[in-house]
């Protein structure tokens, strides 16, 4: 018997489209209820907020005194936030501190120096936490969940629990036999709310990382001890490499959210203006007036997305690449 009558009858074009086009209109029917959530609750309030920043506020006009309503505002929503409205006085120019333009400026410079700040350290000792609880020894299981308690912690709480601790008479004065001013100093603030996010966050840096190391097979570190590599190169040739994509997303999470930081500021230092991030500044807009705080939180939204983006599109490729080159190479 030939062997082709053990084979399948090969199906038409016309039936494999018909195939194609079952599948196609199966998945689009479970995924347009999310399409259409993802629209009503993401969706709509972007929409929204982008065509409120283009609208003006109804208020006092500063120049007749008069009450105006609102109306069409074009781009001076955006440029009192981008431009700062400086002063001329003769040859002298000055940037009053209270102007739009100044408050969003150093806006950015704080939130900017928080997440560069914050998440480098956390990378660090969250690779650091992952590697001793990815050991085994005994105990380990009571030792990851201690340390995901920080992070269990509201934030709130976390930023009152620190405010004590930072006081003039506080806990970290005393041990360092210092007299800082942790919590209205422009400097000391700043690094007080680093060292709080710091230990708030790490766990959680180091929980996504584990995860990463869980995945690395335990034959390659055995492979490279009996070819002799010492305990430094496995890690910088094995652990980084192979650990690359899960630190990538872990960083990526992190960036972002710290890039919307909010609530820990705002409760440990009391509004202190040297502390004020993004976040805070479209809050306290929002009281004076919702369409200039939409057109601030246009740009921060912007902001966010154009660094996720080059995390993304730049480390991102690196990632993957390498990741598959090592899994040719093993």
């Amino acid at each position: 018997m030939p062997e082709d009558e053990f084979l399948p009858p090969q199906r038409g074009f016309g039936a494999r489209m018909a195939i194609e086009f079952r599948s196609s209109a199966k998945a689009w029917m479970f995924i347009t209820p999310v399409l259409i959530a993802l629209a009503v609750v993401i969706g709509y309030p972007v929409v929204r907020a982008i065509w409120m920043s283009f609208q003006r506020d109804s208020g006092l006009d500063a120049e007749s005194g008069m009450f105006v309503e609102g109306g069409n505002a074009g781009f001076d929503n955006y440029t009192h936030w981008l431009l700062q409205q400086c002063q001329a006085a003769g040859e002298t120019v000055s940037c009053p501190t209270g102007n739009l333009g100044s408050q969003f400026w150093l806006a950015i410079g704080v939130t900017l120096f928080f997440t560069v700040i914050a998440v480098t350290l956390e990378a660090v000792l969250g690779l650091g936490m992952a590697m001793v609880m990815g050991k085994t020894f005994r105990g380990r299981a009571l030792l990851r969940a201690a340390v995901l308690i920080p992070w269990a912690i509201p934030t709130a709480v976390t930023a009152r629990l620190w405010e004590f601790m930072f006081q003039y008479d506080g806990v970290v004065n005393r041990i360092l036999g210092t007299h800082i001013l942790w919590t209205t100093d422009p400097w000391a603030a700043r690094f007080a709310v680093i060292v709080a996010d710091v230990w708030k966050t790490t766990p959680f840096m180091a929980l996504l990382l584990l995860a990463g190391l869980q995945v690395i097979p335990a034959d390659v570190y055995e492979a490279a001890r009996v070819d002799g590599a010492s305990p430094w190169q496995r890690f910088t040739r094995i652990t980084l490499p192979l650990l690359k994509p899960a630190l990538l997303v872990a960083v990526l999470f992190r960036t972002m959210d710290a890039l919307r930081m909010y609530d820990l500021p705002a409760i440990m230092t009391l509004g202190n203006p040297s502390t004020r991030t993004l976040s805070m500044l479209v809050v306290d807009q929002v009281r004076q007036g919702p369409n200039s705080a939409a057109a601030l939180s246009t740009i921060t939204f912007l902001l966010i997305f154009a660094v996720a983006f080059v995390l993304v599109k730049v480390l991102g490729a690196n990632a993957v690449r390498t990741q598959e080159d090592q899994r040719k190479a093993a």
